[in-house]
């Protein structure tokens, strides 16, 4: 039941991930795994390995976590096949619906997350409004056009990897911003191996980095990291705004004409907007339930 319980955890996540602009990060904060996994991912190291050659396989998996890695790899792979077409379906058909669903989410998540945080002092006041403009920057940014290498692609994946564990920050929409979202997808449709091969071990690189840099801050300085990371969130309600107005479209990797800049507007009060509120309370209720389904074994609270 535990490793069901992580199973779809990592599906949730995956789900998130496969949205520019919503991060699975998030979604393991919220469900108490943001921790366990960072300190999982970290302890991927030559100390496993020294663990592998001379106490054999069973120590070594031990040290990782190496069940808790692979049920959540499994869920967030499971996700990322069986739902990214459902997802990009109602980005291109239900894009307002959509995008109300995930900002009542975060909104949520913002409040949680915050809640975690027992004392706020000037300098935790002080990383929310820097995570805040950092996150409101980074979604405000215009997407640029950048030619495919293989160092690019591996520069690429580090940068995106790093940006999908933090909550807040979407992989996506960072690959996005790069120019390089298109062609990535398109790899993984086509199966270039040179590509998916230099983009993973870009990934792998950036994750082995930054998840330790990142585990040993929550270790050390929780309550500042903590403000941070709801900054970011913060931050990202500016691109997960449901009413926007397009300034430029791209073509996709199917040949479909998408937006690829736009700007927050108003909404036009009619039955969409009372359909969109109510999807906002549904995404805000459904983190109280991944809070509650994550509170046995979160290391936040």
């Amino acid at each position: 039941m535990e490793h069901l319980k992580i199973f779809l955890k990592g599906m949730a996540m995956g789900a998130a991930d496969v949205v520019p602009g919503v991060s699975g990060g998030t979604i393991a904060f919220i469900t108490g795994i943001y921790t366990r996994l960072l300190d999982a991912i970290s302890s991927v190291n030559l100390e496993a390995l020294r663990k592998l050659r001379s106490e054999g396989f069973k120590s070594a998996w031990t040290h990782i976590d190496g069940t808790f890695l692979l049920a959540l790899g499994a869920g967030i792979l499971t996700a990322i096949i069986s739902l990214a077409k459902v997802i990009h379906h109602l980005l291109m058909t239900h894009p307002v619906m959509l995008w109300s669903f995930f900002f009542g989410l975060i909104i949520a998540s913002c409040v949680h997350i915050g809640r975690t945080i027992p004392q706020w002092r000037l300098k935790e006041i002080a990383m929310l409004v820097v995570g805040a403009v950092i996150a409101a920057f980074i979604s405000l940014a215009s997407p640029t056009e950048t030619a495919v290498t293989l160092p690019i692609v591996f520069a690429a994946g580090s940068i995106a990897i790093c940006a999908m564990i933090l909550p807040g920050i979407s992989g996506s929409f960072i690959l996005l911003l790069m120019g390089l979202y298109t062609p990535v997808i398109a790899a993984i449709k086509g199966f270039d191996l040179p590509v998916l091969l230099t983009f993973a071990a870009g990934a792998g690189l950036g994750l082995l980095l930054f998840s330790r840099l990142l585990s040993w801050l929550l270790h050390h300085y929780a309550s500042v990291v903590l403000a941070l990371l709801t900054g970011f969130m913060v931050g990202s309600l500016v691109k997960v705004w449901p009413w926007k107005e397009t300034l430029s479209t791209r073509i996709n990797s199917k040949g479909e004409e998408v937006p690829f800049v736009q700007q927050m507007a108003l909404p036009v009060f009619d039955e969409m907007v009372v359909v969109s509120i109510f999807l906002m309370f549904s995404g805000a209720i459904l983190v109280i339930g991944l809070e509650r389904f994550g509170s046995g074994n979160s290391a936040e609270k």
